[in-house]
């Protein structure tokens, strides 16, 4: 007594994919260039906290360069091996970044730290010219990701985010520096810096963490689903109901719904197409209802 509805949307969602690896493309491009250019300039400028920045800035190209890979993959067609498609290498991109920037962020405090005890006075003209340039490039590749709604580019937003917010300690630091011998600021402010971003890291890196073990991405969503399905008169109870998301975006779905009276097939055609239009603006990926009646016993108990 099944019934199966699937909603797949594939030039959109295909369209959308591409555009999101588009987006992580440039942002792998200009890291990976501007790195580089960090390190000679770090080297040149004598600035330890430079070098320790265009380490983490290597650190988020591998990590921008291993999200864009996981992204392609997620273009492709589903397969009799993968049957809901790639989606989810994205979410394990999003899962790989989270833990690079961890680990990244914590080795700055580890560098930082000792800095405070003994801090060098870098070449500071060299410093401000890197810093203008680093917020520029930096902030263009975060501008570019902010179009994106996929959970790897927020996460890979973050990487550049901090990358931005570094270069504007540099740039303070550096402009005090002109004025007054203080190098310990440059120190203060990678910490201060690096432990918003841990924060904001650890929240997105829950919510990664949740999706992968298949936990319900949104509880209002689903209290939603359940009112739809129970809406028709003929339904008398829902049972076996599961919403969970392949990537952050794309849900899925499952029910079945026990049905109050030996219904004919002309009724069933009219609940399901009622149930089709006012589950349309939730944009579920996949559904599968089953009907069953009052005097069946239902398979998954």
């Amino acid at each position: 007594m099944g019934k199966h509805t699937h909603h797949h949307g594939h030039s959109h969602s295909h369209a959308h994919q591409h555009s999101a690896s588009n987006r992580i493309g440039w942002a792998f491009f200009l890291n990976v260039t501007f790195t580089i250019i960090e390190f000679i300039g770090g080297w040149l400028t004598n600035s330890t906290a430079i070098m320790a920045d265009a380490v983490h800035d290597l650190g988020d190209s591998l990590a921008i360069g291993t999200a864009w890979g996981l992204n392609k993959l997620g273009e492709k067609e589903a397969n009799q091996a993968f049957s809901y498609g790639f989606k989810r290498f994205s979410l394990l991109g999003a899962l790989i970044n989270s833990l690079i920037l961890i680990v990244g962020s914590v080795w700055i405090m580890f560098e930082a730290i000792p800095r405070l005890s003994s801090p060098e006075m870098p070449e500071t003209q060299g410093m401000f010219a890197l810093a203008i340039f680093g917020i520029l490039v930096n902030g263009y590749a975060a501008y570019k990701l902010s179009d994106g709604d996929t959970l790897n580019e927020r996460v890979l937003n973050w990487h550049l985010i901090e990358d931005v917010l570094g270069w504007v300690a540099v740039l303070i630091v550096s402009v005090v520096l002109m004025f007054k011998p203080w190098p310990i600021l440059d120190p203060i402010l990678s910490i201060a810096f690096t432990l918003f971003i841990l924060f904001n890291v650890v929240k997105n890196l829950k919510i990664t963490l949740r999706l992968f073990l298949q936990g319900t991405p949104d509880n209002e969503a689903r209290e939603q689903v359940k009112n739809i399905l129970l809406s028709p008169d003929s339904v008398n109870d829902v049972h076996h109901l599961h919403i969970w998301s392949l990537d952050g975006e794309q849900h899925v779905m499952t029910a079945h719904l026990v049905l109050n009276e030996q219904i004919g097939i002309p009724l069933m055609k009219e609940i399901k197409a009622d149930l089709n239009t006012q589950l349309a603006p939730l944009n579920l990926a996949h559904t599968t209802i089953e009907f069953e009646f009052a005097d069946e016993s239902c398979r998954d108990t």
